[in-house]
């Protein structure tokens, strides 16, 4: 009798445990699932940021994905998932881009692509030119940039993190991230500057 309800009370707990373990992997794929939904448009244009290319970021952020799944005990760890997510994207898409031994070459100007519609019907088709002109532009400048100087301006300015998090990302402290980021954008003044004063 005795050893009848201690079956009993061995499969009630081991059910409990399965329980509980199932639970705390569905709460696991919970979170892993609102990451992905939160944060895959920034770990695309990180990655983006870095390669240049479509298909390669998206492979990018695919890895970062599986190295967050990876890795997942230490979640639990983290105290900006945004952060610490931007810093693996980061990471995952420089690696990439050391392995491929890729260049800096950045095709700016695809003769296959669009010009950009005009935005609406009260802005002059000039304006819209001019402006896809200056973007154009600003991009290759921001491409010309040292590294050290171009990377911090990416993430601060394009992918709008702040300097706390583009510290984290890139493992430097915050002064040089807003001195690298000022210079940056002082050498991209003078530079657009020196170029639309003469046109």
């Amino acid at each position: 009798m005795i050893e009848g309800k201690r079956v009993v009370a061995g499969e009630a707990i081991l059910g409990t445990i399965a329980t509980g373990e199932h639970s705390r992997v569905e709460r696991r794929d919970e979170v892993l699932e609102e990451l992905v939904r939160q944060h895959s448009r920034l770990v695309y244009r990180i990655a983006y940021a870095v390669l240049r290319c479509h298909h390669d970021a998206e492979d990018a952020t695919q890895e970062t994905f599986l190295r967050v799944l990876r890795y997942n005990s230490k979640l639990a760890e983290v105290e900006d998932a945004k952060t610490w997510l931007a810093r693996i994207a980061w990471r995952v898409a420089v690696d990439r881009n050391t392995k491929q031994g890729r260049k800096r070459e950045i095709p700016l100007e695809d003769p296959e692509k669009p010009i950009a519609e005009v935005a609406s019907p009260g802005i002059p088709v000039d304006d819209t030119l001019h402006g896809a002109q200056f973007g154009t532009e600003l991009e290759k400048l921001i491409a010309a940039l040292p590294t050290k100087l171009r990377e911090p301006l990416i993430l601060s300015t394009i992918e709008e993190m702040s300097p706390r998090a583009v510290a984290g990302t890139l493992g430097i402290n915050e002064a040089a991230v807003r001195s690298r980021v000022f210079r940056a954008r002082q050498i991209l003044k003078g530079k657009l500057s020196r170029r639309f004063s003469r046109k």
